[in-house]
């Protein structure tokens, strides 16, 4: 075992910071998580990995709170995905593919934050207790504000891009 991880904890650990590293390269290029784009493609596919991977790991026992968490974000992705390829939700579409990519975001930074907390340094991690530790629960609240920041700034900028394109078309028929 490295730092803890079985074989599958690697491989899985690996997978996810994959997933991380596509999903900040889309949200820094493109603004937003979608399967219309290389890096949003490749997000997708390593979250999906990560969540399968997961559900095979049993650290603290049986099934438990991460595996939900995999469960509930395999559910956002579909949602996401259906958003974004269909217009399922109307108008909305838009607007629910880019949220829902955004929140799984969020999910990989639940366990990522966690993980490493409890593990590193190595012999002095920084939580001893995942379940007990006020700091790594405000540090997952703060996670959480900065995901409805960047949800609110995305909603925003998709409902900008919408009017600028109206408008835009309204010109041409003038």
């Amino acid at each position: 075992m490295i730092y803890g991880l079985t074989p599958l904890g690697i491989v899985h650990t690996v997978i996810s910071l994959v997933a991380v590293v596509a999903g900040l390269i889309a949200l820094a290029r493109y603004k937003e998580i979608a399967l219309a784009t290389r890096t949003g493609r490749v997000y997708v596919i390593a979250t999906v990995l990560t969540c399968l991977t997961g559900f095979g790991i049993f650290q603290h026992g049986g099934f438990g709170v991460p595996h939900v968490l995999g469960i509930v974000t395999l559910g956002v992705l579909g949602t996401a995905m259906l958003a974004e390829r269909s217009q399922t939700f109307g108008k909305l579409s838009t607007y629910v593919a880019v949220v829902c990519y955004s929140l799984t975001f969020f999910f990989h930074m639940i366990p990522g934050v966690t993980e490493t907390a409890t593990r590193l340094p190595l012999g002095a991690p920084l939580v001893a207790d995942r379940d007990a530790s006020p700091a790594l629960q405000g540090t997952i609240g703060a996670l959480f504000i900065v995901f409805l920041i960047g949800a609110t700034v995305q909603v925003l900028r998709v409902r900008a891009t919408r009017q600028r394109g109206a408008l835009d078309g309204l010109r041409m028929l003038g």
